[in-house]
């Protein structure tokens, strides 16, 4: 098999990234692997604190031999998160022509390289699938899914491309939002209005905030690009407890008795009708999308209007 190389883009959480590490290192395919080890650089008038994190961090990723080949760049400056992946993803994707990507808080299965190996060989040559995802969110209706499903939803928890498809990604948030402010489009980059992707390319118009992954997504949507899924993650974020950048404190639930590997096969190159369901009840209604709960909402979404317009006549 023709291997993907991976980047990994650290900062200043040792233990996640010690655990990102150690997982990463399970994989079957770790040992015929090469990792490159982005290290984002101190900021401005940094404590004393931030620093020795940063160094602690540097110790651990030359703790161990992580993958057959490991190479370090350390940035003597900060230049921020969605700056360096943008930088160290367009560098490495350009001279191998494809990329797994991961970030220090993204835990791994034993099987995750093999499954994302073998879907960038299989689609290597399908212009329209633009992303590998491997996260999947959890809802009690996972049952009903295939074993990879395609959208263009996207997700950055553990995911891979190739040169071709990431030089079509635009990083221009204005030019982005341009295009995508049609209500009708917009409602569609919103999942059916399920979620406000817009707001966050609004944010980064204004400066509240600086991400990379909704102008990916928006470029990929703009290409009518699809994201291969999984129906069993083979990622979790560890980021959630106030550490990360762009990261609040969140409970997340995570479906248990997974599976390490599934076959990657050939599919039908299409947005999955089921996929997107799937997606949009999650975002609804969470982790528990069953009959029940759906039923129970759908009823008091109709004695609510009913009420209004009652109250109104």
């Amino acid at each position: 098999m023709n291997l993907a190389p991976i980047v990994l883009f650290v900062y200043n959480r040792p233990q996640h990234t010690l655990k990102t590490l150690e997982a990463l290192m399970q994989n079957e395919l770790a040992e015929k692997s090469e990792l490159f080890i982005y290290c984002d650089g101190p900021k401005p008038n940094a404590k004393k604190e931030d620093l020795d994190k940063i160094d602690a961090v540097h110790t651990i990723i030359l703790k161990k031999q992580w993958c057959k080949k490991v190479h370090i760049i350390k940035a003597e400056v900060n230049k921020g998160l969605a700056n360096s992946i943008v930088a160290g993803v367009t560098e490495i994707v350009n001279r191998y022509g494809k990329i797994i990507v991961l970030e220090d808080d993204i835990v791994t299965s034993k099987g995750f390289l093999r499954y994302m190996n073998e879907a960038l060989n299989l689609y290597e040559n399908e212009p329209k699938i633009m992303h590998i995802g491997s996260y999947l969110p959890y809802t009690n209706s996972y049952r009903k899914l295939p074993e990879t499903f395609l959208s263009r939803f996207m997700s950055c928890w553990g995911w891979a491309t190739w040169k071709t498809s990431w030089n079509k990604a635009n990083w221009n948030e204005s030019e982005l939002y341009e295009q995508i402010k049609d209500p009708k489009v917009r409602n569609e980059f919103n999942l059916e209005g399920v979620l406000n992707f817009h707001e966050q390319l609004e944010n980064n118009i204004d400066g509240s905030i600086n991400t990379w992954a909704i102008k990916w997504f928006a470029s990929i949507f703009l290409c009518n690009g699809l994201c291969l899924y999984p129906s069993h993650s083979f990622t979790k974020n560890i980021g959630f407890d106030g550490t990360g950048e762009n990261c609040d404190l969140l409970d997340i639930k995570e479906r248990k008795g997974g599976r390490d590997f599934i076959k990657v096969t050939k599919i039908k190159i299409e947005e999955s009708s089921l996929g997107k369901r799937y997606l949009k009840r999650y975002y609804i209604y969470g982790n528990d999308s069953g009959f029940e709960k759906r039923f129970k909402q759908k009823f008091l979404d109709f004695r609510y209007q009913l009420v209004k317009t009652i109250k109104s006549n």
